[in-house]
């Protein structure tokens, strides 16, 4: 998702640090070109040859060294950059930072940078709350840097509280959203819904699906990095969190309508991938179950058809898609549910094709609109997701 982009890595003088080594591996698998600059109290941390090792390149620690490959190494540094990124980024860089001081490579550096600028902090709880600190941090969001929240939790010092550096995973996700695309869709406001829905049968059992939300959750992570102002209404799942996005959390198909319907005339762009149970329980289905649980013989209802109130519901302007997973007869099915729901689009596939499956990385769809089919081969669902993006931005400039 990286490739051809260079991040400048900037790591401080915190116990954080030995995390700074696995994001650096994260960026570098990602294809990035990874230079890392190091203060002197990170060094004391964490040896500069581990960075060399992950990199294939010098990692950088002193503003006068003679043997550098740039001539004038932090300006080189600084043109060569398409993002900054702090992490871990302690009280004491953050103040400089903040006020323009450049005492030493990192911050002379950086001081020199044009790109997009990002910093993850982390430190003591204290430190972290001090009213000094919160009007740095303040005053770098003024200045355009992108601050990522540090975590919650049992600090190194032994305190508990905020403080702590985020899981390398979480940071590299907001790298990821900030240069894997260009901000096509900034301004836009995009509602996803993604995963199953579940409806109780009894304290214990439920009506579901297979579903785990990876597409829906690609698609909402998708428009994200595109600039998109992203609403995920999501079932139950066991996927990481998209960063950047609103996430409403929801169980029954009752609790998705409720959350779509809420929100959806604001919407410009639409995108419903969850797999919503269709049916639930009527009243007093536990007391039928009790009587006859052997067979487990229930009452059924159907769930709300949220697809088809926003074909009914839509506003001028607005694109919505639908996703179709089909046994057999794929075009056939998909084509009487794109005019049956009244929608723009329908993202079909079959689940009985491999690899594209519930639970898998990949995805094989098909986009069929009123007068186009386009077949699209197996790939990832980030890269199906945007091809599904490119479509409908297409149809909303048609």
């Amino acid at each position: 998702m990286l490739e051809g982009k260079t991040v400048l890595l900037g790591v401080t003088g915190g116990i954080a640090a030995y995390k700074a080594a696995d994001l650096c591996s994260k960026l570098v698998k990602q294809h990035a070109d990874v230079n890392v600059v190091m203060t002197k109290n990170a060094t004391e941390f964490i040896s500069p040859r581990v960075f060399d090792s992950l990199t294939g390149r010098r990692t950088v620690t002193d503003t006068f060294d003679r043997n550098h490959e740039f001539h004038v190494g932090h300006i080189a540094l600084a043109e060569s950059s398409d993002l900054v990124l702090i992490a871990p980024a302690t009280a004491n860089v953050l103040a400089k930072l903040a006020h323009g001081i450049a005492d030493d490579m990192l911050t002379t550096t950086v001081l020199a940078c044009d790109c997009i600028k990002m910093a993850a902090p982390a430190m003591n709880t204290r430190m972290y709350e001090n009213p000094v600190t919160q009007d740095n941090l303040a005053a770098l969001r003024r200045y355009g840097w992108k601050l990522i929240e540090p975590d919650s939790g049992h600090l190194a010092c032994g305190a508990t509280g905020k403080g702590k550096l985020p899981d390398p995973q979480v940071i590299l996700s907001w790298v990821i959203r900030e240069l894997s695309h260009e901000k096509d869709m900034t301004g836009l406001k995009v509602l996803v819904t993604a995963g199953p829905t579940c409806e109780a049968i009894d304290p214990v059992r439920c009506i579901t699906n297979h579903s785990t939300g990876r597409m829906g959750y690609a698609v909402a992570s998708a428009a994200a990095s595109r600039g998109a102002d992203v609403t995920l209404v999501s079932g139950p799942v066991s996927i990481d969190r998209p960063v950047g996005v609103r996430i409403v959390d929801v169980v029954t198909a009752r609790d998705m309508f409720e959350a779509v319907t809420a929100v959806s005339g604001e919407q410009d762009l639409i995108v419903k991938a969850a797999a919503v149970a269709d049916y639930r329980p009527v009243e007093a289905a536990s007391d039928k179950i009790k009587k006859k649980d052997e067979n487990l013989s229930i009452a059924l209802e159907r769930t709300d058809d949220i697809l088809a109130y926003l074909g009914g519901h839509r506003r001028k302007g607005q694109i919505i898609c639908g996703f179709s997973m089909e046994t057999r007869d794929l075009i056939e099915n998909s084509r009487r549910k794109l005019e049956k729901k009244h929608v723009d689009l329908i993202a079909a596939n079959n689940v009985r094709d491999e690899g594209a499956g519930f639970g898998t990385e990949t995805n094989r769809i098909t986009l069929i609109s009123e007068n186009s089919e386009t077949h699209l081969p197996l790939m990832s669902k980030w890269e199906a997701a945007n091809c599904l993006l490119d479509r409908m931005m297409e149809m909303r400039k048609a």
